[in-house]
C-alpha cells in the first residue's frame, strides 16, 4: 500500500497529552501549528500566508519521549504518515489533518536542544518537564508511570523524571 509521508515544521499548539492504550501501549498527542511565511517584494517584509493545524500521534517510546520533552510554542519538525480524517457529528461535516510520526524533534534552526539518550531499562518513567507546557493524561487515562511497565527497570517509583534521567545530582 503506498502511504503518504510527509515532514512539517511548526510550532507545538497543546499541550501533549500522554496515556497508556488498555493493551499497554503508550500513545501521545497533540497539535501542530505550521505557517506559511512569504516575502512581499512590495512592502519589503515578511507576512503571514496562512497557518494548517496537524494533530499528530506518537506511539511507543517516541509517545513517551515526545510526552517528557515537547512544551506548547516549542519550534519542532514531524516526520511521518499523513492522514485526512473525514467525521460527522450533529450534522456537521468536520475535515482533520492528522499525523501517524516516525520521528519528532526540536527545530535546531530555531534554538538548542539538549539530547539524552534513553536506556530500556528506564522506558515507562514518563512524568513530563515541569511548566504550563508540561505533558498531560488524555481524558479517563491511567497517570503517566502507572499501570504496564510501572515500577519496572532502575528508579521505579521516580515519578515526575524524564526517561534516562539519574536519580541524583
Amino acid at each position: 500500500m503506498n502511504e503518504t509521508h510527509v515532514t512539517v515544521v511548526g510550532n507545538v499548539a497543546t499541550r501533549v497529552e500522554f496515556r497508556t492504550t488498555a493493551s499497554g501501549v503508550p500513545l501521545a498527542r497533540f497539535r501542530l501549528a505550521s505557517t506559511v511565511r512569504r516575502y512581499d517584494q512590495q512592502e519589503r517584509a515578511w507576512s503571514d500566508a496562512g497557518t494548517s493545524f496537524y494533530t499528530v500521534w506518537a506511539r511507543r517510546g517516541l509517545a513517551e519521549n515526545v510526552a517528557s520533552s515537547v512544551m506548547v510554542g516549542e519550534p519542532v519538525i514531524v516526520t511521518g504518515q499523513f492522514r485526512v480524517q473525514e467525521s460527522g457529528r450533529d450534522g456537521q461535516h468536520y475535515v482533520s489533518a492528522e499525523l501517524s510520526a516516525s520521528a519528532v524533534g526540536h527545530d535546531l534552526s530555531r534554538g538548542t536542544s539538549a539530547f539524552v539518550r534513553v536506556s530500556p531499562a528506564r522506558r515507562g518513567l514518563v512524568g513530563g518537564r515541569s511548566g504550563d507546557g508540561a505533558a498531560e493524561a488524555l481524558p479517563g487515562a491511567e497517570p503517566a508511570g502507572a499501570g504496564a511497565g510501572a515500577g519496572k527497570g532502575a528508579g521505579g517509583g521516580a515519578e515526575g523524571k524524564i526517561p534516562g534521567q539519574s536519580a541524583g545530582p
